[in-house]
């Protein structure tokens, strides 16, 4: 293939793709919709939204850094909550927007940078906060869509994501490695005060 053909032919390409990028499927714009039914909505909205996502993790390492007993409870105790603060939260309507994800982001994180040692009954305490807080807000945007069975998924994926990096956490022997896990509870913290000087501006 001489050069000009090989022109043409990236060409082309570059026309066919920028044709596909221009031509966008359709987006929703908070709920996430898999097509496999509720619970997998559910399941798929938690993976996909950050701000639910990234409070679930930091509260997770900060019971696993606290001990086995406190990641025990968490496992248990924010799916409970957090499904308690979504049927809360489809019985409103206009749920008002609140930096909910700044502040979760800046408390926990800062909780795991800090390594600050509180009891189990503390850790549990901020496991129920969290769940009923951000329950209520998927509990809002799930009402004309998942419903229930969308808080379902979320619960079970809680229940999976807190057991994981909570035990993995309590795994952790070295010193160096608990250390990291600070490191990320730090770079949480700053998007946490980041997210929320810009809500503020």
């Amino acid at each position: 293939m001489n050069w000009k053909n090989r022109n043409q032919s990236i060409r082309a390409g570059l026309a066919a793709a920028i044709f596909v990028l221009c031509c966008p499927s359709f987006a929703a714009a908070h709920l996430v919709t898999t097509g496999m039914g509720p619970v997998y909505d559910g399941i798929a909205h938690l993976l996909l939204t950050p701000e639910d996502f990234v409070a679930v993790l930091s509260l997770a390492l900060y019971s696993g850094l606290r001990g086995a007993a406190a990641g025990r409870r968490t496992m248990f105790l924010l799916p409970l909550a957090w499904f308690a603060g979504g049927i809360a939260g489809s019985m409103v309507s206009g749920v008002p927007a609140l930096p909910t994800a700044a502040l979760s982001f800046l408390i926990l994180g800062s909780l795991v940078a800090a390594d600050l040692r509180m009891p189990v009954n503390a850790v549990s305490a901020f496991a129920v906060i969290i769940g009923l807080v951000h329950g209520f807000f998927n509990g809002a945007a799930f009402k004309d869509g998942a419903g229930t069975l969308g808080l379902l998924g979320i619960m079970a994926m809680l229940f999976v994501l807190v057991a994981l990096f909570s035990a993995f956490v309590v795994s952790l022997r070295k010193f160096w490695m608990r250390i990291a896990v600070r490191v990320a509870g730090s770079w949480i913290a700053a998007s946490g005060l980041l997210l929320l000087g810009w809500s503020l501006r």
